[in-house]
């Protein structure tokens, strides 16, 4: 079954059927990088551009790898080296870039709505790689792939998601995913860093992180987004940490097979103790091996994986 999109932007316009496919996808990718030689050829004389206006470690470099590991090329430029410091608009910059006939954008921008701007106005592919406080599409699917690998379904589990909901694209992106997929999802931080209207998107929330962790599946922390604040949402880090960090005590409240996530960068000792982070339920490394085999999944998707190509 291919996949009838020349974008991903989000998962709100993905089907159950589609997000299907591409954690099916996802999972026969990921034995590619188990092999002596870890490069296939489907992609050869592609092109990815990699275009982060925003700084990145683990989704740049796993879009970026993930390209060579299917054979493309693949270029990569940031904002501050780009012709956007010299005043030239997001557009005129990606039309310069698809003047080089490139086949897939991957871009992460600070201003929702950017990737789907430019899919409106380019030829080429462009998947989303995080626009502001929107959303982050791969990355919620890396995280329902790896919920998956653990449990074999997502329907009927309960998945805490803990800490700055306001202005996180990752909480917004895995709150649609997982609720479509069956799953019950509750949202739980300090009132000022919950959004109005977020229980629309299929969650419960509260501000009480023991009753959200409590016979929880999965719980799943985020950091505080101190750069997104105008201003800053709580007194202190330590009082934080007290009252919404994850820690060993509240990890016994959740189901003794608990599966502890984090999207990182992490903040140890604030919103998740160190001995959590590091500790038996964490499966934080495992999402970073599933964040390279779902863009692998993604690139291969986007340029016709399933119409005109295989992978061996």
């Amino acid at each position: 079954m291919p996949l009838n999109k020349k974008d991903i932007l989000d998962i709100a316009s993905l089907s159950v059927e589609e997000i299907q496919l591409i954690l099916d996808t996802a999972d026969s990718m990921r034995e590619i990088s188990e092999r002596p030689i870890k490069k296939v050829p489907v992609l050869r004389g592609k092109t990815v551009v990699l275009f982060f206006y925003e700084p990145s470690t683990r989704t740049r470099l796993s879009f970026d790898l993930a390209a060579k590991r299917l054979s493309a090329d693949s270029l990569a430029i940031s904002g501050d080296m780009s012709s956007l410091v010299k005043g030239e608009t997001l557009l005129d910059t990606a039309r310069n870039i698809e003047a080089m006939r490139p086949d897939v954008v991957v871009l992460r921008h600070a201003f929702s709505g950017a990737p789907h701007f430019l899919a409106a106005r380019l030829k080429a592919s462009v998947i989303n790689a995080g626009d502001g406080t929107h959303a982050h599409p791969s990355q919620a699917l890396l995280d329902m792939l790896t919920v998956r690998q653990h449990r074999g379904s997502l329907a009927g589990l309960k998945i805490a998601i803990v800490g700055d909901i306001a202005h996180s694209r990752v909480a917004r992106s895995n709150c649609e995913g997982f609720s479509k997929m069956g799953a019950q999802v509750v949202l739980a931080g300090p009132p000022t860093m919950m959004p109005k209207g977020i229980e629309n998107l299929g969650a419960r929330v509260t501000a009480d992180i023991e009753a959200a962790v409590a016979d929880a599946d999965v719980i799943m922390m985020l950091r505080i987004q101190k750069e997104r604040q105008k201003r800053f949402m709580i007194s202190t880090e330590r009082e934080y940490a007290r009252h919404f960090g994850l820690n060993s005590q509240r990890v016994s409240l959740a189901k003794k097979d608990v599966l502890i996530m984090h999207p990182g960068p992490l903040n140890r000792g604030v919103e998740i103790a160190p001995e959590v982070a590091d500790g038996p339920h964490s499966i934080i490394l495992d999402q970073v091996t599933n964040g390279l085999a779902v863009r692998m999944a993604l690139l291969y998707l986007v340029l016709g994986g399933g119409r005109n190509a295989d992978t061996d």
